[in-house]
């Protein structure tokens, strides 16, 4: 058990070099990272900011979550349960740190069958001590995170081109359809599965299939099935700096009833100070003194460190 774990402590450092040593820091304003404790709530309406030449609305930037990264999906900021490191200060009351991620049903907990919530408690409950591999967290094998957990980790950068929204992530990239084709057939799964979507004034609703269940949405355990269906809603301010990304999740084979997710983001400019997790570019200028803004290279993202083989087991 001990080699197992060293070997997973080592898998998770080196596909997070930057940011490792920053997610065991304070719920809020630790290690330079800014992490809210609300949601504002934005409604879905006209769009009146800046348009791209196609017409699509210009959301196009580097952007992040704004209260946690992944560890925790229902208590964003709590940390993992049973985690051995000690915590740089002790947690404040719960109804002083963000809200659970599930923003529906009110109660904040996914609504698991009984059979899938006990094989969540079990992955939690191996976590740190992943005796068998399939307790071994795939994003630290440099897997992508998936929908939806890539947007609770690390910033990412939204690109836009004529019928296309991408979105490079961390560990991933994803591209949205606006050109009405179909969804890819039944039969083919993606990590970052396949996303057919439609602007709405502000609203960007995509329709996402074909996603291969395997990436977790946090270190807490919490998954779907291949079969779940998920609708988009990304609702961006008329300001361009902030959205809140809500989704919905239907997964009969899993879940007793749909549930909502709600993630806030801001946009993220060159006068921010990268900090490793939310904003991670480096700046440089052009010739004609114009800011260039360019990511950090990502071994899991260069291929550096394909999946599975990422470190070796210490003996």
């Amino acid at each position: 058990m001990t080699t197992m774990l060293r070997s997973f402590a080592l898998l998770a450092l080196i596909s997070t070099p930057l940011a490792y040593a920053q997610q065991s820091a304070p719920a809020v304003g630790g290690a330079g990272i800014q992490r809210e404790t609300k949601i504002v709530p934005i409604a879905s309406g006209r769009w009146t900011g800046p348009r791209l030449p196609d017409g699509q609305p210009d959301v196009q930037g580097h952007w992040s979550n704004t209260i946690a990264n992944h560890n925790n999906w229902t208590d964003p900021q709590g940390g993992i349960p049973g985690d051995p490191s000690p915590r740089a200060r002790p947690l404040g009351p719960r109804d002083q740190r963000a809200p659970s991620r599930v923003s529906d049903p009110p109660d904040g907990e996914l609504p698991f069958q009984p059979w899938a919530r006990t094989q969540q408690q079990e992955f939690l409950e191996y976590f740190h001590n992943p005796v068998k591999e399939q307790y071994i967290e795939p994003l630290a094998r440099c897997a992508p995170a998936g929908v939806p957990k890539s947007f609770t980790w690390h910033g990412y950068e939204i690109r836009q081109y004529p019928n296309y929204v991408l979105i490079l992530f961390n560990s991933g990239t994803r591209i949205i359809h606006l050109d009405g084709k179909p969804h890819l057939p039944d039969g083919i799964k993606l990590w970052n599965a396949d996303s057919r979507g439609r602007w709405e004034g502000n609203t960007l609703i995509v329709d996402v299939t074909n996603n291969n269940a395997k990436a977790r949405l946090a270190r807490t355990g919490e998954f779907f099935s291949e079969n779940a269906r998920i609708e988009e809603r990304y609702v961006f301010d008329n300001n361009g700096q902030r959205y809140n990304y809500v989704a919905t999740i239907t997964d009969p084979a899993v879940f007793t009833r749909p549930w909502t997710t709600t993630i806030p983001a801001r946009r993220y400019s060159e006068k921010d100070t990268p900090d490793g997790w939310h904003f991670e570019t480096a700046l440089a200028n052009t010739t004609d003194g114009r800011p260039l803004t360019e990511r950090y290279e990502r071994i899991c993202v260069e291929n550096n460190g394909p999946f599975g083989n990422v470190a070796v087991l210490s003996k």
